[in-house]
C-alpha cells in the first residue's frame, strides 16, 4: 500500500528539503490549514479534513477543480484536525505514515501533535513527523535512521522509564541501558555513520533526529 503523507498548519523549516521526502505513489492528505503547504510544494491533497476554517476561496477552488474530497468537522469538537486526519490514514490502512508541518510555531500545538502520536492505534506503524530539517518519532521495539555523520539524535524517554535501550551507529553507544524521563542523558547523540538503529525491551522512547543544513 502507498504511503500517508499528512500536511498539518504547522511550520515547515526547509520547503525543498520536504520536496524531497515526498515519494511517487504517495496518498496526499491535509488537516485543514495543511492545505496550503501542500499546494505551495504544488501538491493537490485527495482529501482534506477538519473543521475547514484555514481555507480561503482560492484554496477551495484548486481543490474542487482537482476533484479532491472535503471532509468538514464542526469547529467546536474534541479532536485537532490533524488527529482527525490521522485517524482517516490509520483507518484507510496505510502502514507508513509520514506528517509534515507538525513542528513549531505554538508549543502547545506541537506537544500535542506528539501526544497523539502515542496512541495505541499506531503501535506497529511506521509514523514519523518531519519539518524538513527535524524528524520526530515514537519508538516502541526498534527503528532504524538514516542520515549523515554529525547529525543529532535525541533519545527522549515519555512519561516513564525505558528499558533495554541498545543502539548501533551512534557516537555514544547505548547497550540495554535505562533511560529516565527527569533525565536528561538521552540528549544530542550523533550519527557515526550513515546509519543507525535503536531497540528497546519496554517503555516509549521518542527521537528526535536533526539533519544538517
Amino acid at each position: 500500500m502507498s504511503r500517508a503523507v499528512i500536511f498539518v498548519n504547522g511550520n515547515i523549516a526547509d520547503p525543498e528539503q520536504v520536496r524531497r521526502l515526498i515519494r511517487p505513489g504517495d496518498t496526499i492528505l491535509a488537516a485543514d490549514g495543511g492545505t496550503r503547504h501542500a499546494l505551495a510544494l504544488g501538491l493537490v491533497p485527495s482529501v482534506v479534513i477538519g473543521d475547514l476554517d484555514s481555507l480561503g476561496a482560492d484554496e477551495r477552488r484548486k481543490l474542487e477543480s482537482a476533484h479532491a474530497e472535503l471532509r468538514p468537522h464542526p469547529r467546536d469538537k474534541n479532536e485537532t484536525d490533524f488527529e482527525l486526519a490521522l485517524k482517516y490514514a490509520v483507518d484507510s490502512g496505510f502502514r507508513e505514515i509520514l506528517v509534515i508541518a507538525a513542528l513549531g510555531g505554538r508549543l502547545d500545538q506541537t506537544l500535542g501533535n506528539l501526544s497523539v502520536l502515542t496512541d495505541s492505534s499506531l503501535a506497529g506503524l511506521d509514523t514519523r513527523v518531519d519539518d524538513g530539517v527535524e524528524q520526530a518519532f515514537f519508538i516502541r521495539t526498534r527503528a532504524h535512521i538514516r542520515g549523515i555523520p554529525g547529525e543529532v539524535v535525541s533519545l527522549i524517554p515519555w512519561g516513564a522509564e525505558v528499558t533495554g535501550v541498545t543502539t548501533t551507529g551512534l557516537r555514544w553507544l547505548l547497550k540495554g541501558e535505562t533511560l529516565f524521563p527527569d533525565k536528561t542523558r538521552g540528549i544530542s547523540n550523533e550519527m557515526d555513520g550513515k546509519s543507525a538503529t535503536i531497540s528497546l525491551e519496554s517503555g516509549l522512547l521518542l527521537v528526535v533526529h536533526r539533519r544538517q543544513a
